[in-house]
């Protein structure tokens, strides 16, 4: 089985290499799919691709075209993904429903903790020579109320990191984790969270219910002085309202590691080019925003995980065996 590997990395190589099946062969492309670029899949069964991959109805029908069968995303979203069009075209498509859970819960605390104490300004001030502490003033996170959105696999545990610290958890989603009511966590609304919630983090999909549940109208609800992470899909939050709400100061704190233009910027070393992103660039100049390139996935764990569920996804596949793999839309 030949398959291509799309905005591959290095790490990409390695850990998918390191659990590669006898007999597949895998070539690795750092470009990413699109329909212009789709050409590249000629001759391979199997695209795998990633977050920021192009799979709308236009790259679809060219992989169609080029006798493409499988679309093994290595992520757990797909948001970017035309699955009717897939479908249509009759190509299956599976993806990693999970593979590390703790790296981005934990990265979601890492942006929270470095935001709170200001650690990556105090970081660039000791290194300077100053040792002033005058704008570094932060607050204890004990006792105060996190509110979580989406209680899948990465949400659940990161609002147990939180119960473990303290903090007093509340919870919305739709299909609420049975495991965290026993642990006394409430399920309130998303009008309730607004309004209560000290710190805000999000872990729920983009899909069209979600799209910019961040808002103009939803931010001018939220406590003043809010410390909202996003760990999740940049199209969670509407930019330019979050900005509205940080010169305001309604927003007291922002910590992204993901953006909803992040296409033509994450991933890549552009610090030799000029960012044209101006609302991207708004953004940084903010001392109480904290952002990373979509790293939160990156531990040794999880790309093991990845690598692994991808292979497996890829092995069942060749053997027919659908109910072994995990795959999008059922």
């Amino acid at each position: 089985m030949k398959i291509a590997v799309f905005s591959s990395k290095a790490y990409d190589r390695e850990y998918l290499e390191k659990h590669c099946d006898s007999g597949v062969v895998m070539s690795f492309f750092d470009t990413r799919l699109s329909p212009d670029t789709a050409v590249m899949a000629q001759g391979f069964e199997v695209v795998c691709c990633f977050v920021n991959d192009d799979l709308g109805e236009a790259t679809i029908k060219a992989l169609k075209k080029r006798g493409i069968k499988l679309i093994a995303l290595r992520c757990a979203g797909f948001n970017n993904l035309d699955l009717p069009a897939a479908q249509l075209a009759g190509i299956t498509v599976c993806r990693v429903p999970a593979y590390s859970p703790h790296s981005v819960a934990e990265h979601a605390l890492a942006l929270l903790l470095s935001l709170n104490r200001n650690i990556h300004r105090a970081f660039n001030r000791v290194r300077e020579n100053d040792y002033a502490l005058n704008g570094l003033l932060g607050f204890d996170l004990y006792q105060k109320k996190v509110a979580v959105i989406g209680t899948g696999k990465i949400g659940s545990t990161f609002a147990r990191i939180m119960t473990g610290l303290g903090c007093e958890v509340i919870a919305c989603d739709p299909r609420p984790d049975a495991g965290l009511i026993k642990q006394g966590i409430a399920y309130v609304t998303l009008e309730h969270i607004w309004q209560q919630a000290d710190i805000i983090s999000l872990h729920c999909p983009l899909q069209p219910d979600t799209f910019h549940m961040v808002n103009q109208q939803t931010v001018s609800k939220m406590k003043p002085g809010v410390a909202l992470i996003n760990t999740s899909r940049g199209g969670l939050i509407d930019t330019k309202a979050a900005i509205s709400g940080l010169k305001s100061g309604h927003i007291g704190y922002l910590g992204l590691d993901v953006y909803e233009e992040e296409a033509d910027l994450f991933f890549e070393d552009k610090s030799n080019v000029l960012l044209q992103d101006d609302v991207f660039a708004r953004l940084l100049t903010f001392p109480n925003v904290l952002i990373t390139g979509h790293q939160g996935f990156f531990t040794k764990e999880a790309l093991t995980g990845i690598a692994r569920t991808t292979m497996a996804n890829i092995r069942a596949f060749a053997a027919d065996d659908f109910a072994a793999m995990h795959l999008v839309g059922e």
